[in-house]
């Protein structure tokens, strides 16, 4: 019996490394397609197990990343499809920086994304409908960027049938109508802005 609970207490343990080494790979790879000007990733050191000892970076107690917080850090460089691999991740503060390029449509596949702060960037291309499947998603801030399209109708759908309560595309290049419906009380932000409006 006890070498049975050893052998699960061992296969647990294994589990959880591959997982870190995994959620430290995305990170990893995302750290070399970024120009880090301020060295606020110098502590991203791909030699180590675990990426819950790195700055900007909050695990749960399972060692699994929920929360990456790199706002106003000066990077530059794309959002990666590997992202979307982080299955625990809660929060995506990348705001007010120069990230340029596509939303990756694998964001998608954050499914306990509760926040995702992209605003004051240079993304472009279309949001993707994708992410539409973010049900738990209470913040989605995409304003003051370069995005073009409409807003996917899985997008706008959050508002009713998940748990969206801001969702804020203004200051884009986007293109179509918006029509309020604010009885429910909550906070939403979907005008879209004139493409010559200053940015904020």
């Amino acid at each position: 019996m006890a070498s049975r609970i050893l052998a699960c207490l061992v296969i647990a343990i294994a589990i959880a490394t591959v997982d870190c080494n995994l959620e430290g790979d995305v990170l990893n790879s995302w750290k070399t397609q970024l120009f880090d000007p301020n060295n606020v990733l110098q502590s991203w050191d791909p030699t180590l197990v675990n990426p819950c000892t790195w700055f900007h970076v909050t695990c749960n107690s399972n060692n699994s990343i929920t929360r990456v917080d790199l706002g106003k850090a000066g990077l530059s460089g794309p959002l990666i499809p590997e992202l979307g691999l982080l299955a625990n991740l809660q929060y995506l503060e990348v705001f007010s920086n120069n990230i340029s390029g596509p939303i990756p449509r694998e964001l998608g596949n954050l499914t306990k994304l509760v926040s995702l702060d992209l605003y004051l960037n240079k993304l472009s291309g279309p949001i993707p409908a994708s992410l539409g499947n973010l049900g738990s998603l209470l913040f989605m801030r995409l304003h003051g960027n370069k995005l073009t399209g409409t807003i996917p109708t899985s997008v706008i759908n959050l508002i009713t049938t998940g748990r969206l309560r801001i969702l804020n595309v203004s200051y884009n290049l986007l293109s179509g109508t918006v029509h309020r419906n604010n009885s429910t009380g909550l906070r939403i932000t979907t005008v879209i802005q004139d493409p010559k409006a200053p940015a904020m």
